[in-house]
């Protein structure tokens, strides 16, 4: 079954998967977005579909895709449930990791069919995403009624699903933010390390060595943790501290905090010895102490 879709938030998602939704067969007729940014993400993955005012894309759509901000999210699905822009029988999905069904209760009050539809990828907001869209979990929350149809569209967009109990969503979401959001901010200061140290080309000098880090902890888990700690090479890790203390004090607490779980996960599994992990996290607290020392008196 094909449908009329509406977007409500043209940003990086919204728009890379209406026009996925349209190659699969289906046709969007309208679509909001409030920035400069959105309005050309319509303009160039939908081409020829008319930018409209939200309420007006919902009345116009037989399902509405609402892709805003989390925090934007129960506002605008009051605001389109009261004005009576969503109505019976209509299909309301949006795309927020953390929220399931209750924030969509306004629309679902009204007769909407609703469903929570999160794709458990990094959007760039160009056709650049449509190929990666093939192969992507969406984590999916929606009543009996409405299972059949989510796992419709997951397949229209083809992905896989992955269905998510509604009080399990917070907890789902977060596992993808840490295990995403962060390892950016991790890499970017890798990059900076290594830029400090003289790379020339700090990206091209991680990328072989990510890639087979990101391969094999997501096969072997924590038996995949090599590296200093995971040796027990007390004096190595205590240089590194010193150098970044020195060099890109910045990257300290995110450097120590990971330091100290990579130590108990080796300490649990064995490969490191309690009386040596005590020596290296004497090492982590004696660093991280100094770095403090030294950010007080630069302010």
């Amino acid at each position: 079954m094909t449908h009329r879709i509406g977007v409500v938030g043209a940003g990086r998602v919204g728009a890379v998967l209406a026009a996925a939704l349209e190659a699969a067969g289906h046709t969007v007729v309208a679509a909001a977005g409030e920035s400069d940014a959105s309005r050309f993400r319509i303009a160039d993955l939908l081409p020829g579909v008319g930018h409209a005012k939200p309420t007006d894309v919902a009345r116009s759509c037989d399902l509405l895709l609402l892709t805003v901000p989390d925090d934007m999210l129960e506002n605008v699905v009051t605001v389109l449930s009261d004005s009576g822009a969503i109505r019976p029988g209509q299909y309301v999905v949006h795309t927020s990791g953390r929220h399931g069904l209750a924030v969509l209760e306004p629309a679902r009050r009204v007769g909407a069919r609703v469903v929570a539809m999160h794709p458990a990828m990094t959007f760039t907001g160009t056709a650049l995403d449509l190929d990666r869209l093939p192969g992507c979990v969406f984590g999916l929350t929606a009543g009996s009624a409405e299972r059949a149809f989510a796992e419709g569209l997951v397949a229209d967009l083809g992905g896989r699903p992955m269905w998510v109990p509604e009080e399990m969503r917070t907890l789902y979401h977060a596992g993808l933010a840490h295990g995403a959001n962060h390892l950016v901010t991790l890499v970017t200061q890798a990059m900076e390390l290594l830029a400090a140290a003289g790379a020339d080309d700090p990206a091209g000098t991680l990328r072989p060595l990510l890639t087979a880090a990101l391969d094999n902890a997501l096969e072997h888990g924590d038996a995949a943790l090599t590296g200093p700690i995971v040796r027990g090479d007390v004096n190595t890790v205590r240089a590194h501290l010193a150098e970044i203390t020195a060099n890109a004090p910045h990257t300290m607490p995110s450097y120590v905090a990971l330091a100290r779980d990579t130590l108990d996960r080796v300490v649990t599994d064995g490969r490191v010895l309690p009386i040596r992990a005590a020596t290296i996290r004497r090492v982590i607290d004696d660093a991280e102490r100094t770095a403090q020392l030294q950010a007080a008196r630069r302010r």
